[in-house]
Formats: C-alpha cells, sequence, structure tokens
C-alpha cells in the first residue's frame, strides 16, 4: 500500500525506432549535398511546412532522418527540445535541419532566423552542432543559412 505522501515514479525506457529509409552519399559536407538529401525525403510535395532533422556522425555520414514538426501553409512552431531529442536518441555529433516553404519561395524569414539562433544555442550547450539550416523552395531553389552568412551573424552577435 502506498502512502499518499510519497511520489510515485514510472520506470521508462527509451528508444529509437527505425522505420526503413533510403540510401544516400556516404558524406555530408555541403549544403548542395544536404539540399539532395532532403529533397529524397519528397518535402515538394508536402502541402504544409514541415522541419525535417539529419542527423549526422562524427565524420558528416548520415545517420538519421525525421520530420520533427509539421506546421500551416505559411508557419510552423519549432522547438529546440523536438529537434535535439532525435538527434540524442541517435548519437548525432551535429545535425543539419531543413524546412519546406510551400509558397516556394526559400527566403528565410525572421522567424526562420530566430529558431536557427535558438537551435544553435541549444546545440552548443548539449554539445551537438548545427551545422546547417536549409530553406527549401520551388523545384532546386533553396537557402543555406551557414553559406548566406546568416549563421555567422548569429554567432558574432551574441
Amino acid at each position: 500500500m502506498r502512502d499518499s505522501h510519497q511520489q510515485y515514479v514510472e520506470f521508462v525506457r527509451l528508444k529509437l525506432i527505425r522505420e526503413g529509409g533510403f540510401f544516400t552519399q556516404p558524406k555530408v559536407d555541403s549544403p548542395e549535398e544536404a539540399h539532395l538529401v532532403f529533397r529524397q525525403w519528397a518535402m515538394e510535395e508536402m502541402d504544409r511546412e514541415h522541419l525535417v532533422v539529419l542527423c549526422l556522425d562524427t565524420k558528416h555520414r548520415p545517420t538519421a532522418l525525421q520530420t520533427v514538426a509539421v506546421g500551416t501553409l505559411d508557419s510552423i512552431l519549432i522547438h529546440p527540445r523536438e529537434v535535439f531529442k532525435t538527434a540524442l536518441l541517435a548519437n548525432a555529433a551535429s545535425i543539419i535541419c531543413a524546412h519546406w516553404h510551400p509558397s516556394g519561395d526559400p527566403a528565410p524569414s525572421l522567424e526562420d532566423v530566430k529558431i536557427t539562433n535558438r537551435l544553435m544555442k541549444a546545440g552548443e550547450i548539449i554539445g551537438i552542432k548545427l551545422l546547417d539550416h536549409l530553406i527549401l523552395g520551388a523545384g532546386d531553389h533553396f537557402v543555406s543559412l551557414q553559406e548566406s552568412g546568416i549563421m555567422n551573424k548569429i554567432t558574432a552577435s551574441d
């Protein structure tokens, strides 16, 4: 019989469930290579914004890919906790995020820059580096926040 003043704590077990996959290049060392991986995920066919995280090992080899947030036609709620949950379970050394703009215009919004800043800070604290955040538009158009210098400006301003 439990004492009513005691708190009952459940035992839990966390497990990464692998659900299949697809073949990709052996390493992801550039925004163009990351873009090719995310395009295989068929993000362009999605009618709402989706944020996908690509987990990489210490040699930048892809190990896991997961959609971590689904939004509306023009917005998405992204929390670092959800992004890094997959990375932690997959034992990732670094991650690259991408999200699809259904409008077809890959230009980053102020919210895109703000969430990238939060992800960079969270990753720094837990030791999983955000290498890049890609915004995918129509066709083969995309913007790399790292390549465009936006992530460097974030780092420099903090």
